[in-house]
């Protein structure tokens, strides 16, 4: 068993790729094993697991927890396909507002990491998905943050024009809001 870890653009932001077995049967594969991840730098403790089913066209996000509960995420695409992205927040990044975007399907079996001081977001590019993740702190609705999907000072190039949204991301902040009242800043030991 292993995996292939691969830096992104983003300092943080990792592309993983777990090795699939494949046959006449379907496929086996390790999404997660801590002595794996840990030999790659990665030694978050994942606490919850959260599992979500999305129609065509559907885009959640781009959310993130502030530094009272501050998440990082393991997200997979486990039926259908999505786009995934996240987003640079920490403000004196180098990045700041940058993005990157991975395509995961439950073909493709790639796996995001998206750390502290980013937002996350995706859209459902097949007639269904669904995406599971892996988060190392607990849910918190106090802490939770949503920046506006098609904010155009960061620029993602989503898929369609339209998405179907929910309530909250429709009344995303601005990253002009979020700046006026930034989440998170930039170390350079990040």
């Amino acid at each position: 068993m292993g995996i292939r870890v691969t830096q992104t653009t983003l300092d943080g932001v990792l592309v993983i790729e777990p090795e699939v077995f494949r046959d006449a049967r379907g496929f086996f594969l390790e999404s997660y094993n801590k002595r794996e991840f840990a030999a790659h730098g990665i030694t978050c403790e994942f606490v919850q697991d959260n599992h979500s089913r999305s129609l065509h066209k559907v885009l959640r996000g781009l959310h993130f927890q502030d530094m009272a509960a501050p998440q990082t995420k393991l997200v997979r695409c486990t039926m259908g396909r999505i786009l995934d992205v996240a987003v640079d927040l920490r403000v004196g990044s180098p990045t700041f507002a940058q993005w990157v975007a991975v395509e995961l399907s439950a073909e493709n079996a790639k796996q995001l990491l998206v750390p502290v001081g980013f937002a996350h977001g995706f859209a459902v590019l097949s007639e269904v998905a669904e995406v599971q993740y892996k988060c190392d702190a607990y849910y918190a609705p106090a802490a939770e943050g949503v920046v506006m999907w098609n904010d155009p000072d960061i620029g993602i190039p989503w898929p369609f024009d339209d998405p179907i949204l929910s309530k909250r991301d429709r009344a995303g902040m601005s990253l002009k809001d979020y700046l006026a009242a930034p989440r998170f800043f930039y170390t350079p030991e990040q």
